[in-house]
């Protein structure tokens, strides 16, 4: 009799997963048929912008497209930019620490020492707030004088970077005339990358000694603040704010790319249409962080026990999985492409988001969401559909590959003795640093594999 019952039980658990399946192909198949119609009312469905549209696409009954046209207004020449500048509610002005307040530290950081006490007070929200935000005094990154007086010039970027000479420059294609006036197009690059890209490419010299590849004005940062290149072209990438200060929008786009959209289109699209601030593509894979740290390590990105630990204090904080309830589309990130405002809001955010990286694990991937939920809704963003990203660039691959001895380390013991020379000194101290809380109960929420690539 038992038998018979666990048959039948069976039995109905596999109708009711066929039953879901086709419900599930009957939703996608209706979802592009009516994408295709011109009724009005499918149109709501088929509008990324609309509640319905998210609401299907965050139970995942919109299929993933690698690539979907933008829809960017036509002509540049049209685009109406915004007179003024956006004000925050909650944050109006910010400043930042350049020097660690006691004194005692021997040897100056570029990211500083910030203390667990500091970094928890900066996610306190006020109207004047002072943060850790990198450029300590004689911690690196330092630009010379010819750029320096070049970027003051600047009020809208497309900034690039490119460190320890993995890239060359790749021009920028359908770029208005309107654009290339307006634009800065800035490529930071670190004394490796520079010798490199002038063995490769011409590199043409004006009458005030500014370096050019084509549209690209090359701009050196001289004495890399980090061990690990990585977690140097985080530095003009999340606090572009700080390298070009009077700045007012930004296009942050990684080395290897090439860009296919004119800049006004971006901005027009991502920022002014919907009075966003801060823009930035949803992954293709994951959306919680616990899904992109597995699959960090499984793609040895960096240190396995370090990327664990950073999710364990992560998760101890209370950063949960991602789950439709939560308010964003998803915790996680495409990173190489950050449109913004440099409001004082989105400059304090990228702040904040650097200091994660400049503590833990140089997998910005990781921390954004966490600060983001640090934020508790403060934060506003607009995270755009992954089909659009792949749309605003050709992907160029690497003139080799990086690689380094600590994203092969298995276990913490690797470290010891002669395996103290992987740790970083620069950065990442936060792993090592004894943290005030009890990690040793924590577990990790299991994570489901979902993708073959992720």
């Amino acid at each position: 009799m038992k038998i018979i019952w666990k048959r039948g039980f069976v039995r109905l658990v596999l109708v009711a997963g066929i039953i879901w399946m086709l419900l599930i192909l009957a939703v996608l198949s209706f979802h592009v048929w009516s994408c295709q119609s011109s009724s009005v009312f499918f149109s709501v469905i088929c509008n990324k912008e609309s509640k319905v549209y998210n609401f299907l696409n965050t139970w995942g009954f919109v299929p993933q497209q690698h690539r979907c046209p933008i829809p960017v207004i036509g002509n540049p020449e049209r685009i109406v930019i915004p007179e003024g500048r956006t004000h925050d509610q909650i944050v109006k002005n910010i400043s930042y620490v350049m020097e660690d307040e006691d004194g005692s530290q021997s040897s100056p950081l570029f990211g500083g020492h910030q203390s667990w006490k500091q970094r928890e007070k900066s996610f306190n929200l006020s109207s004047s707030m002072k943060v850790h935000c990198g450029f300590m005094h004689n911690g690196g990154a330092d630009m010379d004088l010819v750029d320096i007086e070049y970027v003051k010039n600047c009020r809208f970027v497309v900034a690039s970077g490119i460190f320890d000479g993995y890239d060359v420059p790749h021009q920028p294609s359908n770029i208005s005339e309107r654009s290339r006036k307006l634009f800065c197009f800035l490529m930071v690059v670190d004394e490796i990358s520079l010798d490199f890209i002038k063995e490769n490419v011409t590199v043409r010299e004006d009458h005030n000694r500014g370096r050019w590849v084509g549209i690209w004005r090359l701009i050196l940062l001289k004495h890399s603040p980090y061990d690990e290149p990585r977690r140097n072209g985080k530095v003009p990438k999340i606090l572009t704010h700080r390298l070009f200060p009077q700045a007012q929008y930004s296009i942050w786009i990684d080395g290897k790319m090439e860009l296919l959209v004119d800049p006004l289109q971006i901005l027009e699209r991502y920022l002014w249409r919907g009075k966003n601030t801060f823009a930035i593509a949803q992954h293709k894979h994951h959306r919680s962080i616990y899904e992109e740290a597995d699959a960090n390590k499984r793609r040895k990105r960096y240190a396995r026990p370090l990327i664990d630990l950073h999710m364990k204090i992560y998760y101890y904080e209370g950063m949960e999985s991602w789950s439709p309830k939560k308010s964003s589309v998803s915790d996680v990130p495409e990173g190489a492409i950050i449109i913004r405002e440099h409001t004082a809001m989105s400059n304090l955010f990228s702040c904040l988001w650097f200091n994660e990286v400049n503590l833990f694990t140089p997998r910005d991937q990781l921390s954004f969401g966490y600060v983001v939920y640090r934020l508790g809704g403060a934060f506003r963003f607009f995270m755009f559909p992954n089909c659009e990203y792949n749309s605003l660039f050709v992907l160029h691959p690497h003139t080799r590959e990086h690689s380094s001895k600590v994203e092969w380390v298995k276990s913490i013991s690797e470290f010891k003795g002669n395996g103290s020379s992987m740790k970083e000194s620069r950065g990442g101290l936060g792993l090592w640093t004894p943290y005030p809380g009890d990690l040793s109960s924590v577990v990790l929420p299991k994570v489901a594999r979902t993708s073959k690539a992720g």
